[in-house]
């Protein structure tokens, strides 16, 4: 009994003693140096320098897309309306109207679409 005993109290004392480390470990009033800010900070702007200019060239692919993809869309309507109707649709009022597309249908980027002989293609600006 008296060897438990003893073991008992070696943990406790290991313990307390593994405390006291982890302590001294976590508990530091250190803090960073200003040369190591400095590095994060550089290091935070050049990764920034390489990524900034890739997602500018690639807004105007994604407007060009959608562009295109609105198109294609309102072209689809146009024929729904010709299914409908027997005719194409003379201009994009007229599918607004008849509630084939969202009023002031244009393309993501602002510029305009129209119809020409049943075709929509992109017309000028907003």
């Amino acid at each position: 009994m008296g060897q438990a005993l003893r073991s008992t109290e070696l943990s406790i004392t290991n313990f307390k003693k593994g405390g006291e480390v982890m302590k001294r470990l976590f508990c530091k009033e250190e803090g960073f140096s200003l040369i190591e800010m400095l590095i994060v900070l550089l290091i935070i702007s050049v990764l920034l320098l390489i990524t900034l200019p890739n997602v500018t060239k690639h807004s105007a692919s994604i407007d060009e897309k959608g562009c295109e993809a609105f198109v294609q869309m309102a072209q689809g309507q146009a024929e729904a309306y010709k299914m409908d109707n027997g005719k194409y649709p003379t201009s994009i009022k007229e599918l607004e109207g008849e509630g084939y597309l969202k009023t002031n249908a244009a393309c993501p980027d602002g510029r305009t679409i129209i119809i020409d002989d049943g075709k929509v293609s992109v017309g000028g600006g907003s």
